[in-house]
């Protein structure tokens, strides 16, 4: 007992193939009773060898700890050392200064990756719910917590299946299990034992945790819960994959470590330079001083702060960013894989077209709500010379266990998705469903079952009762005798056989060559005595009324955002658990392809291919059908591993993994279940494919701003490293301390640099290809510019310095006039580098209309110079970071000093052009 439900519950052991067993088998293997249950005894033991039936998660680290993580990078160790270094030394302002500066860092980090993770929380909510079980020989209302395997659960329409089921009796059931497996449309379901390598989606033998039971009713044995359901395995998947990395973020701590390199290597030469000349505590004070200089303290507040400003972009686009590095990622992708249920399709059944009298109708409207027209060779049909198409509708609407409804504003279906696109199809052409179902009452019915393939319906009509029946085409065909045509008579088929693969095949084939759901309509008249329907009744003596073809139809808006992103160089890539063929035709639909091409593999092709073979597998397909969630995730990392910058969208539970693991997870905001939403980077608040278009151009714009801010700050870093380790070498004073560095990097970068967030994208940003992933962050002709505007820092630091100082002999002042002429020359830097002056131009001219973030840089500016006169003339600040006041003579000096700026940078502009 203990060793078969052990292999079958312990999360680390091998799922049980309980699909591939006989009903026998199972009650056999889990030591139950179909009428009776478990017993208390069984119950206590086995709750507490499997625990509750909820999904737990890993514990996660305290807050503390996670704080204190956020200083294990490599700049801010060094920080860290430096300040120790200035605190032994007895500097302790000094030392308050740069530990404050590395904790505000800590902080700012800390409150961005802090968010909580509420997948798990989220998956536990999808299967908590009441059940209805058997236990002692009585039945009982329970929560599902109490569940273990082995318990005998009643399922009925409107239940969610609290746990995974190995069904053993089912009546007409149907359990829409899309958010597990993609599969649009509700499941039928039956007990017949399956294959072991059946896929997810094909499993008609079992109900799993979190699926809806939209019709019918069944029994069923708990065969797994909490963890070892196949929620639980996602839950599990999901822990797998919680990193915030992203390509910004990998970037970032690549170049931390090459700096990081660069930094050690000037300040120990700083260091032994200045002991040459100097005693030990100056060697220290200027080796710490170049270390704070060299290193650039503020650019991780810019990033935030650029980051925050691309979020609120993207939400006035409809794109909720929830973990902020992903602004960047999105704009960096080169690979979209989407869910196609909800996300590429409106996740709502649509007629679109029938077949009846001879002729083929094309049905026009999306959806449930009855707007439409029906229409033959593009004209608007007759109905009341259509006597054949009004038949087959009407059947189609009578045939039918559903209904419609408006909530909100928006039509919804109360039963069936199939039904429903049934009655929308009638009412476009004027049919009620409420008054028919008045007009001719139902007085008996047979309910679908996959073994017959059909449903039928016994109505009393104005031309007495008659029979509608609706099914596969196979399966009503075999049963007919009598053709309707277009003008309502009736003509025998001569030869059924004949009739079927010729005329009525060739129909199906066309409808199902463009993902069509294909259903056939019949009906029989039967004396007015008859009360009942039972399948002896349909045999034989059909009359065949037409067909319908149904597909949960592509958004429109998606179609062109899948072709702006193809055109913008991003791939596109369809990941569903729907049928191939289905999926297949969609993506023809859409414009998805790969040069041309409309490669489609299935899950159970994936599962015999190796890592090697799914890479490339994964890298030419565009579509991936029956797929189940592990291998959704096991081709976003197919994909990543061919150095591809991966975003995935997805509304499932289904999806949440994969969500997970890709560089930036899109769930839909509307349609998308909690658990999609909590794993996902982004949520799109309209579940509209289009918004990702808009969200890609305002990633683009993000990170050409990013870019403008890293090589606006680090030439600073450089001139500053530059002037200390040139003055140790030739053995003269600093022309800058380790505080005046501080104010530097801090304030004065940051009131100038975050402007640069503001810059508004350009016009041509979704007409470039990605960027290549492996493009480092800092390419050799940006380390030209910041090696140039560096060695232009230089000069004008020691140049002011060295004079002011020969000239006055006040060193506090020639520290402050080099400091407000290096400001000065960074203020026209900026200027160079952003688009105010060119938008200004082009809005005086009347070139561009739209409205532009111009003031931003503006303020920055004028903040800067506001900090400039602070950190001259306030006595508490010209005390603590030993500074002078300036005359207005002075002010002009270093004014002058920093224009020559505006003819370099327009030099370096030629060699790395900014925008």
């Amino acid at each position: 007992m203990v060793q078969t439900i052990s292999a079958l519950g312990l999360p680390e052991g091998q799922p049980k193939t309980w699909h591939s067993l006989e009903i026998v088998e199972a009650i056999a293997d889990l030591e139950t009773d179909l009428e009776t249950g478990l017993n208390s005894v069984q119950i206590k033991q086995r709750l507490a060898e499997f625990g509750a039936n909820e999904l737990t998660a890993k514990k996660s680290k305290p807050w503390w700890w996670k704080f204190l993580l956020q200083f294990n990078q490599p700049l801010l160790i060094i920080l860290l050392g430096a300040g120790l270094v200035k605190a032994i030394s007895g500097s302790f302002v000094n030392a308050g200064v740069i530990w404050g500066v590395t904790t505000t860092n800590a902080i700012i980090g800390f409150i961005q990756e802090s968010k909580a993770e509420g997948a798990i929380a989220a998956l536990a909510k999808a299967i908590t719910t009441e059940t209805t079980v058997i236990r002692d020989g009585k039945k009982s209302r329970i929560q599902s917590q109490e569940l273990v395997p082995g318990d005998i659960v009643l399922l009925t329409s409107g239940d969610k299946v609290p746990a995974d089921l190995r069904l053993v009796q089912v009546r007409n059931l149907q359990v829409d299990e899309s958010a597990l497996t993609g599969e649009s449309v509700a499941v039928e379901k039956d007990t017949r034992a399956l294959k072991t390598d059946t896929p997810l989606a094909e499993r008609k033998n079992m109900a799993y945790a979190g699926g809806f039971v939209t019709f019918g009713q069944a029994m069923g044995i708990v065969v797994a819960t909490g963890n070892a359901t196949e929620t639980g395995r996602i839950s599990q998947l999901m822990e797998r994959h919680t990193d915030l990395s992203t390509p910004l973020t990998r970037k970032f701590d690549k170049f931390s470590r090459n700096w990081l390199r660069v930094v050690l290597g000037l300040a120990t030469l700083t260091f032994v330079a200045g002991l040459s000349y100097k005693n030990l505590q100056e060697a220290l004070e200027a080796a710490v001083t170049l270390i704070v200089s060299a290193i650039p303290e503020g650019l991780p507040a810019v990033v935030t702060v650029t980051l925050a400003i691309g979020v609120s972009r993207m939400a006035r686009r409809h794109a909720i960013i929830r973990k902020l590095p992903a602004v960047e990622t999105l704009g960096s992708a080169t690979v979209v894989c989407s869910d196609k249920t909800g996300t590429l399709t409106e996740n709502q059944m649509t007629v679109q077209a029938i077949y009846a009298g001879g002729h083929q109708y094309t049905v026009t409207g999306v959806g449930y709500a009855p707007e439409g027209e029906i229409l033959l060779d593009d004209k608007l049909v007759n109905l009341n010379t259509e006597k054949g198409l009004q038949e087959c509708l009407l059947a189609g609407l009578l045939c039918n266990d559903s209904h419609l409804e408006n909530k909100n504003g928006k039509w919804v279906v109360v039963g069936d998705p199939t039904e429903g696109a049934l009655i929308a199809s009638a009412e476009k052409a004027g049919f009620s469903q409420s008054h028919f179902t008045k007009k001719m009452p139902r007085l008996d019915g047979i309910p679908f079952e996959s073994d017959y393939q059909y449903m039928a319906t016994l109505h009393k009509t104005p031309q007495g009762k008659t029979i509608y029946v609706k099914g596969s085409a196979e399966a009503i065909l075999k049963r007919c005798t009598l053709l309707q045509k277009i003008d309502g008579q009736t003509h025998p088929i001569d030869c059924v056989e004949t009739f079927r693969q010729t005329i009525i095949e060739r129909e199906v084939n066309i409808m199902a060559r463009q993902g069509l759901r294909v259903l056939a309509f019949a009906k029989k008249p039967v004396s007015n005595q008859q009360m009942t329907v039972d399948h002896e009744d349909i045999d034989t003596g059909l009359i065949f009324l037409g067909l319908q073809g149904m597909i949960d139809p592509p958004r429109e808006s998606a179609t062109k955002a899948v072709q702006a992103c193809q055109e913008a160089g991003i791939q596109v890539k369809m990941i569903t658990g729907d049928h191939a063929v289905t999926a297949q035709a969609i993506a023809r639909r859409m414009g998805i392809h790969k040069n041309g091409s409309v490669l489609a593999f299935t899950g159970a092709e994936l599962a015999q291919m190796d890592q090697q073979e799914l890479a490339e597998v994964a890298e030419e397909g565009v579509v991936f059908a029956r797929v189940a969630p592990e291998q959704k995730l096991r081709l976003v990392e197919a994909l990543q591993s061919k150095g591809e910058i991966v975003a995935m969208t997805g509304d499932g539970v289904n999806d949440a993994p994969a969500l997970k693991k890709a560089d930036i997870g899109i769930a839909m905001g509307g349609a998308g279940t909690e658990v999609a939403k909590e794993a996902a980077d982004m949520v799109l608040t309209d579940d509209n494919f289009a918004s990702i278009e808009a969200a890609v151009e305002e990633g683009r714009a993000v990170y050409r701003n990013l870019l403008k801010a890293i090589y606006f700050i680090l030439p600073v870093n450089g001139g500053e490293s530059m002037t200390i380790l040139f003055s140790v070498l030739l053995s003269r004073e600093l022309p800058i301390l380790s505080l005046q560095v501080l104010w530097l990097n801090m304030l004065n970068s940051i009131t100038m640099t975050v402007p640069l967030a503001f810059e508004p994208k350009p016009q041509n940003v979704m007409k470039q290809p990605p960027r290549s992933p492996n493009e480092p962050l800092l390419s050799a002709s940006r380390l030209k510019r910041i090696l140039a505007i560096s060695l232009f820092n230089w000069i004008v630091i020691f140049g002011v310095f060295e004079y002011i100082e020969y000239t006055t002999g006040n060193i506090n002042l020639a520290r402050t006039m080099a400091i407000n002429s290096l400001i000065a020359g960074r203020i026209f830097y900026l200027l160079s580098i952003s688009q105010l002056i060119p938008n200004l131009i082009a809005k005086m001219d009347g070139t561009i209309q739209e409205n532009v973030d111009i003031p931003a840089i503006g303020f920055g500016i004028v903040g800067a110079i506001a900090l400039q006169i602070i950190f001259a003339h306030v006595p508490l600040i010209n005390d603590v970071f030993s500074t002078a006041p300036l005359s207005f003579q002075q002010w002009l000096f270093c004014l002058a000093v920093g224009s020559p700026m505006i003819l370099w940078s327009a030099v370096v502009n030629k060699i790395d052009p900014p925008n």
